[in-house]
């Protein structure tokens, strides 16, 4: 099999971020999770959206970004590579004038209830039926520090004057100190070394940040600054901003639909003073030079979704390995165990002492969803993650803990066709619940559960799975150490030794009707997706979710 090529996605500013970041090779994996165009699971998601976010510049070099949103069903897909918008621009907008002369692009797509995103980078256009945007640029997000709300429409929505100004007032001062969620816009045009004038990574970004109420500080009526944590490490806004420092946020009023955009000019602080938390990595700092607020902008109003927050009993915690442990949990309520799908993950929130705020992460699944007494999560105690060593070395049995209900996207195609469950590591967890499922449904589909470890010490869940396997005919199994030991060799417990790859899969003739499930780092992900794809997997039909070591 030929070996899949991966093209740098990124331009001089993102490389040098990784390179200051202290990141290693991101390009050499990166390339696999950025596409051109939109999946078909994707462009579903866009298409239920009632708001987008997009970032741009006016026709003075400012950056700003915004929110467009529409009636119901305003946002269409014609192909994989385009959206149709079925909506105006307001003219207050600091948007309006390039949007009707065309203009580049980022954009994010956000659904604050589920905490699922996804951005991309494209050219919009006006045309009859209201807007274009033609793809550049597309990849998914993790739904760290998003705040769950719910949204309504209000009718009678009338937009007010908006309020320009170069500094800001002290309703718009409170109006930031109490944010616990913003928009960020960033863009980079200049034309580069070994790069053309269109090329991919060429353009604006739009990007999420979120917090405790008041992450973001206001300095001055001219300044502020904004923590930056540990992303997916491809440093498209920190990149931008070292080729061009205009940088445009916007704040929300989620009550009254009013938003607050900022233009201005952004530095970076490599080594901030980070002692009150240590997940800050960076600090960013912007020098304001113009603000517009505009009062009832959108028809959309948000609540916040606390009230879905349960208080959870852990009940067993139970040692897979020497750096995953299994907590379960039952509703400290004794209410009814909300029920999930396989595949997905239980947004959690634990206060860790001496830390300001809660700390949130997203934990997989890993037990079979037709249970209904507990929920299992399995975590991976990472060097320098947070939450993950407070769980392993703070939570013990009888402790409280709250979650949102479980959610996530990353879960099975398909009933009836041939599955192919691979992970890497702890990317164990999903998949063992979707064996459990797809093992449950009265199918004789094939399946092939995959799964590479260091050695036989870092296997998580071996004995169940391989009962879970041996009770079914038309399920296999293939383990694969990278680092066998002794005892691994003298036990047989595994079946190769090396890692994972696209070529192994392709050698076992399983056929065009496949749907492949990933799940695994990164560049595990990248290279096994690139390798299928290379051997005539139908891109479609390959589905993956990537874990780091945030913890």
């Amino acid at each position: 099999m030929a070996k899949a090529t991966i093209e740098n996605p990124f331009h001089d500013g993102e490389i040098e971020a990784q390179t200051r970041a202290g990141v290693k090779d991101v390009a050499e994996w990166a390339g696999g999770f950025i596409r051109n165009y939109l999946p078909e699971q994707h462009r579903n998601f866009h298409t239920g959206l009632p708001f987008l976010v997009i970032a741009s510049a006016d026709n003075e070099g400012r950056t700003w970004v915004t929110l467009i949103d529409g009636e119901d069903g305003f946002i269409q897909s014609p192909n994989k590579y385009a959206l149709l918008l079925d909506t105006q621009i307001d003219e207050q907008d600091p948007l309006h004038a390039v949007f009707q002369t065309g203009v580049d692009i980022g954009v994010i797509g956000i659904e604050l209830a589920s905490r699922r995103r996804n951005r991309f980078s494209g050219h919009l256009q006006q045309v009859d039926e209201g807007y274009t945007i033609n793809m550049r640029q597309t990849f998914g997000n993790c739904p760290q520090h998003i705040h769950e709300r719910a949204w309504t429409r209000v009718a009678d929505n009338s937009p007010a004057q908006a309020v320009n100004s170069s500094a800001l007032s002290q309703s718009q001062i409170s109006m930031i100190e109490q944010a616990d969620t913003m928009f960020i816009g960033s863009g980079n045009m200049r034309s580069q070394q070994q790069k053309t004038e269109d090329s991919p990574s060429r353009g604006y970004d739009a990007s999420h940040r979120g917090g405790a109420a008041g992450f973001v500080k206001v300095i001055s009526a001219k300044q502020l600054q904004f923590p930056d944590y540990a992303g997916n490490n491809f440093f498209n806004t920190i990149g931008n901003l070292l080729l061009d420092p205009h940088i445009g946020l916007v704040f929300i009023d989620f009550e009254t639909g009013s938003l607050l955009h900022i233009s201005g000019r952004a530095t970076i602080d490599w080594k901030p003073d980070n002692s009150d938390d240590p997940n800050i990595l960076r600090m960013i700092n912007v020098d304001i030079d113009q603000l517009i607020e505009r009062p009832n902008a959108l028809s959309l109003r948000w609540t916040k979704q606390d009230y879905l927050l349960q208080r959870y009993l852990i009940t067993r915690r139970e040692k897979e390995t020497d750096a995953i442990t299994s907590f379960y949990l039952t509703p400290a309520d004794d209410s009814e165990l909300i029920g999930f799908e396989a595949g997905q993950h239980l947004p959690i929130e634990v206060q860790i002492p001496g830390q300001v705020s809660v700390s949130k992460r997203s934990y997989s699944l890993s037990n079979a969803p037709y249970e209904k007494d507990s929920y299992r999560l399995s975590i991976k105690c990472e060097d320098k993650g947070l939450v993950s060593n407070f769980f392993h070395d703070s939570i013990n049995e009888g402790a409280i803990i709250q979650a949102s209900n479980p959610s996530g996207d990353f879960i099975m195609p398909c009933s009836q066709c041939p599955l192919v469950l691979v992970s890497a590591g702890v990317g164990i967890t999903p998949m063992l619940s979707m064996l459990y499922a797809a093992l449950s449904a009265a199918s004789s589909r094939p399946i092939w559960f995959i799964h590479g470890a260091k050695n036989g010490a870092e296997h998580a869940f071996r004995q169940e799975v391989k009962t879970l396997i041996s009770h079914h005919p038309n399920a296999q199994m293939l383990i694969f150490y990278s680092q066998p030991n002794d005892m691994d060799r003298a036990a047989i417990d595994y079946d190769r030794e090396g890692r994972i790859t696209a070529k192994d899969l392709s050698e076992l003739n399983i056929g065009s009707g496949a749907h492949y499930m990933l799940c695994g780092p990164a560049k595990f992900l990248a290279d096994i997706k690139l390798g299928l794809e290379a051997s005539g997997v139908a891109a479609d039909t390959i589905h993956f979710e990537s874990f780091g070591p945030v913890g």
